[in-house]
């Protein structure tokens, strides 16, 4: 039976609606997939390589006690025996250096303003023979530089010299002892006492980790450290100056002061400069309470050989070493690689850690950051950048079209 008028348009109507349905939602699946954003892509982390070594033993000696550090360093590397505060001798001269210079410094090679010395420097000599304690001569009407009174302070431990220089600098003995108790407040040095300017009163104490520690200040300070390791000098007056420390030169010694009384015993405390790669460290370190200063000698340079292979240097992060690697859906894969190279000069069994933080990517040109890797070596931390290696391009509508599910 034919299909009435009616019947055909209404079957035509339908026709063309689900065609028009049918083209609308076929150019809706392809606007929005063509555009839609494509998903973000996490990294596939890469273990950092383990970088903390093993611990070195330092070869301390038997008797008395002692401490090691290095400038740079905090605190110290390691210790031994008592730690306590104990008499330091001529030590304390180390003390009354840098509290004079604190109040009158000294910068670099200069010399400094004229002292006059006076009767009563002649009297102090007496007084410091009368003592028992190391003198260098004096003339009342001489006249030298801050630096040349200086070095025959610490050359040949010259206890007249200590005390003289404290009266040039504060006006009296109490006056720079008042200074030296707020010099060493200000520097966190609490175990340490000072009753005079030589050392010679056995109410001159400190313990290891003070005297590595003034040490560093010592070697921070260029007039110090270089009067420190002066093996001799000639002074107006006085004549040649002998050096105390006959460590000097040896193996890289290059100061710092000895210290003997009975109570004290042997003492010194030293700095030598070690090869780590294309570089150097300076180690500080104190040696108390020795026999004689040549076993204590000895048992030092063994101390400083068995230190300094502890040291090496550490590339922390290589440039271009991947942390990190990106798979898109669409088949494109880049790396998170470091930007920039860091090594530092690492002691012992010092931890080192690293932590690595890499953002999720969708796209992304090549240098684009993408995060970063932190590196700690004891107390501090080093941040490197990481940055995409090559570009991450948009997959084009005819994939997003081809998988719906991934966008």
């Amino acid at each position: 039976m034919p299909l009435s008028r009616r019947q055909v348009y209404r079957r035509r109507r339908i026709a063309f609606f689900g065609v028009l349905a049918v083209v609308l939602a076929a150019a809706a699946y392809l606007t929005s997939t063509g555009l839609a954003p494509v998903s973000s892509v996490a990294a596939a982390l890469t273990e950092p390589p383990a970088l903390t070594q093993p611990a070195v033993a330092p070869a301390w000696p038997e008797q008395g006690a002692g401490a090691i550090g290095a400038v740079g360093f905090d605190g110290v590397l390691g210790s031994s025996g008592d730690q306590a505060s104990v008499p330091i001798a001529s030590i304390t001269k180390m003390v009354t250096a840098l509290v004079i210079l604190d109040a009158k410094p000294l910068a670099g090679d200069e010399v400094g303003p004229e002292i006059t010395f006076t009767d009563k420097d002649v009297d102090i000599y007496y007084d410091a023979i009368a003592e028992n304690g190391s003198v260098a001569p004096v003339v009342s009407g001489m006249v030298l530089s801050q630096r040349e009174a200086f070095e025959t302070m610490l050359i040949p431990s010259a206890n007249n010299y200590s005390v003289s220089l404290a009266v040039w600098a504060f006006g009296s003995v109490d006056a720079y002892l008042t200074a030296a108790a707020d010099y060493l407040a200000a520097n966190g040095l609490t175990g340490t006492t000072v009753a005079d300017t030589s050392g010679i009163s056995a109410q001159s104490v400190s313990n290891p980790a003070d005297l590595v520690a003034i040490g560093k200040l010592v070697m921070a300070n260029p007039a110090l450290a270089s009067i420190v390791a002066m093996p001799s000098a000639v002074i107006p007056t006085v004549g040649t100056v002998v050096n105390t420390n006959k460590l000097l030169g040896v193996d890289g010694v290059d100061g710092i002061k000895t210290g003997t009384t009975d109570e004290a015993g042997a003492c010194l405390l030293f700095a030598v400069d070690v090869p780590v790669g294309d570089t150097s460290v300076t180690l500080v370190g104190v040696v108390l309470g020795g026999e004689t200063h040549s076993e204590l000698n000895e048992s030092i340079l063994s101390l400083i050989g068995s230190v300094e292979p502890g040291f090496r240097t550490v590339t922390l992060v290589e440039a271009g070493t991947s942390f990190g690697t990106f798979t898109t859906p669409w088949g494109q894969t880049g790396q998170a690689v470091a930007e920039t190279s860091e090594s530092t000069v690492v002691w012992s069994d010092t931890p080192v850690t690293s932590t690595v933080d890499i953002a999720e990517v969708t796209l992304g040109d090549e240098g684009d950051p993408v995060g970063s890797v932190d590196v700690t070596v004891g107390a501090e931390t080093v941040t490197v950048p990481l940055v995409l290696d090559q570009t991450i391009t948009d997959p084009g509508p005819f994939w997003r079209w081809t998988h719906p599910g991934d966008v």
